[in-house]
Order: C-alpha cells, then sequence, then structure tokens
C-alpha cells in the first residue's frame, strides 16, 4: 500500500505523517511563495472584516465587545478547521487531489520563510555600514520600534525573534499537525484541520491581541486560545531543544526548568520561555528594555551575565531550530512506527 493508493486505506496507519514530513521538507524548500495567496492571508481577510462589524455592533461596550470577540474567535478557528477538515474529506476520496492537501499543510509551517527573514537583518548588518537596512529588515518581522537599534541591540531583536517565532510559526503548528496525524486514522479531524484551526487562532493573537483600544476586549479570546495552544508545543521545545544542542537527557530536565523559572516574569506565558532556553542553550544572555512607540518595556533578562549574541549565535539558534524540526519528525515516525506496528 502506498500513500498515493485510492480510498480511505490509503491515509491509514503512519502515511499521514509521511504527508506531513513532506509538507515540512516542502516548506524548507520553499518557504511562502509571494505570489502564492497564503491562507493567513485570507484569515487575516476575514479577522478586518468580522472586527468592523463587531465594534459597530458593540458601540464602544466592554461586555459586547468581549462577546464579539468570543464570537469571532469561534467562527474563524472552527471555521478553518473545518476547512481543513473538509479538504482531507475531498483527498481520502480523491488520491490524486493529495499534492493540494500537501500545499496547505506546508503553508502551516514557517520554517524557512522565518530563517530568511532573520537571515536578511544578518545580511544587511553584513554588506552595509549604515544600520538602517537592517533595522529596516528587522521592522519587518519584530512589534518594536527599530529606528535607533544599536548593532548589538539588533542582534538582541533577531536572536528574540527567532526564538519566539520558532515556537509560534513552527513547532506549534507541527505539534498539531501531528497530533491530526494520530487522530485522522480514526475518523476524526486530520493534520490540515488542527494545522489551520490553530493558525487561525495565531492569526487572531497578532492582529487584535494588543492591550490597546477597543482591542483590551475584543482580542481577548483570541489571544487567551492563542497561548493556551501554544503552552505545551513551547514546554516541549523547552525539553528538547538541549538535546539537539548535546546535552543529555538529564541536562535537559533542569535547563528546561530554568527556563521556566525565567521566562515566567514575561507578560506572554511562552515567549519569555521560548526565549530562555534558546538563550540558555546558546549561552547568551537576551532580555532587556524594548521600545514599542513612546513606551518602553523591562522584559526580563535571560542567562543573565552570558555574552550578548553576535551574528554567528542568531546563525547558530537558526540551525538548532533546523534540528530540533528533524528530532520531532523523527520522534514522531518511531512513535507512530510502534503505534501501527
Amino acid at each position: 500500500m502506498t500513500l498515493l493508493a485510492s480510498g480511505v486505506d490509503s491515509f491509514s496507519g503512519i502515511h499521514p505523517f509521511l504527508l506531513v514530513l513532506a509538507a515540512a521538507g516542502l516548506d524548507r524548500l520553499v518557504g511562502d511563495p509571494r505570489w502564492c495567496l497564503h491562507p493567513v492571508v485570507v484569515m487575516g481577510w476575514w479577522i478586518s472584516r468580522l472586527r468592523q462589524l463587531a465594534e459597530s455592533w458593540a458601540k464602544g461596550s466592554p461586555r459586547r465587545l468581549r462577546l464579539a470577540g468570543c464570537g469571532i474567535t469561534l467562527l474563524l478557528v472552527l471555521g478553518s478547521g473545518g476547512a481543513g477538515w473538509w479538504l482531507e474529506e475531498i483527498c481520502q476520496t480523491r488520491p490524486w487531489t493529495w499534492p493540494l492537501l500537501l500545499i496547505a499543510l506546508a503553508s502551516a509551517l514557517a520554517g524557512r520563510s522565518l530563517e530568511q527573514a532573520v537571515q536578511a537583518v544578518l545580511a544587511a548588518l553584513k554588506t552595509s555600514t549604515e544600520l538602517g537596512p537592517a533595522r529596516t529588515a528587522l521592522g519587518w518581522i519584530v512589534g518594536r520600534d527599530t529606528t535607533e537599534l544599536s548593532r548589538q541591540e539588533i542582534l538582541r531583536a533577531a536572536a528574540e525573534t527567532a526564538s519566539e517565532n520558532a515556537v509560534d510559526g513552527l513547532f506549534a503548528p507541527l505539534f498539531w499537525m501531528l497530533i491530526g496525524v494520530a487522530l485522522w486514522p480514526y475518523g476524526g479531524p486530520g493534520p490540515l484541520a488542527f494545522a489551520w484551526g490553530f493558525k487561525a487562532a495565531s492569526t487572531l493573537d497578532s492582529m487584535l491581541g494588543y492591550r490597546r483600544g477597543s482591542l483590551r476586549w475584543l482580542g481577548t479570546a483570541g489571544a487567551k486560545l492563542d497561548d493556551l495552544l501554544v503552552w505545551l508545543p513551547c514546554r516541549l521545545v523547552a525539553l528538547s531543544l538541549p538535546l539537539v544542542q548535546g546535552h543529555t537527557a538529564r541536562r535537559a530536565l533542569p535547563l528546561a526548568q530554568l527556563a521556566l523559572q525565567e521566562g515566567q516574569p514575561d507578560p506572554s506565558p511562552n515567549a519569555g520561555v521560548s526565549q530562555a532556553i534558546y538563550a540558555h542553550c546558546l549561552d547568551v544572555q537576551l532580555g532587556g528594555v524594548n521600545r514599542y512607540g513612546e513606551r518602553e518595556t523591562q522584559k526580563p533578562l535571560l542567562a543573565a551575565g552570558a555574552p550578548a549574541p553576535e551574528a554567528s549565535d542568531v546563525e547558530r539558534l537558526l540551525g538548532l531550530s533546523r534540528r530540533l524540526e528533524v528530532l520531532w519528525l523523527a520522534a514522531a515516525l518511531l512513535v507512530g512506527a510502534a503505534v501501527h506496528r
């Protein structure tokens, strides 16, 4: 039996994992081509329209805004997950459509696109004596003000966004894909349904998860759901990242516990932890003062006392993420092979 065999049986056993493996490879090969309409763009369009309707209906009432935020979250997450499940059902009865499912799965992973964005910052620092190009490139991928950052602050910001978004953009959707792989052969939603449902929550958090204006209430539901869905994948990254750095399992647990402790003061239940485990594995100090417009925020120091990150450390960080992705896929393959032996 092959992955291309017809009927539902072609997606039984371990074969759905092979589809996820191929999607991870496709993501690393091509990333997110700009000429192709991305599902997140569609989600963003719906969020913008639904926000307009919600704010018009709520008329500034915090209670109504919270209620509308719950409705938007429910509609978008279930709608996105349902669209993924519908595509999976089509592929089970029409196996010739499987390339579409493969492309859709790859679109939920951001390994290559994140790496390209961070490397663009490093390339700008290397090729230009002025910091302007690097600040501009960094401004595309961080929320903080980049206009006056020094070279050292640019590198810190690049390392922090690479570590935080490795969890949000790669390992969290990959985790939920693998959950879908486990459920799909038993009639449940599959990897695309879970991946697109997660991406919907993540996009809601990115667009509405701000503590200002009407979003203080409208974006609460989406932000809380995103925090919940990232919580376990983030902690699995904290446990497994030291292994690809060369630490033993006996050493990995104390490092993960240290990352949890140091990341706890961060307002996000996940961002501080993800940055902390990368900081300790690379032995670089992250955290400090970030400026957002006229507002300064003091983030907790992570791996305090370690050297500030250099460009080579950021490259090493990207390499750690690639190796950890391979480790997760290999572990999932072994678990799947054992379960379906």
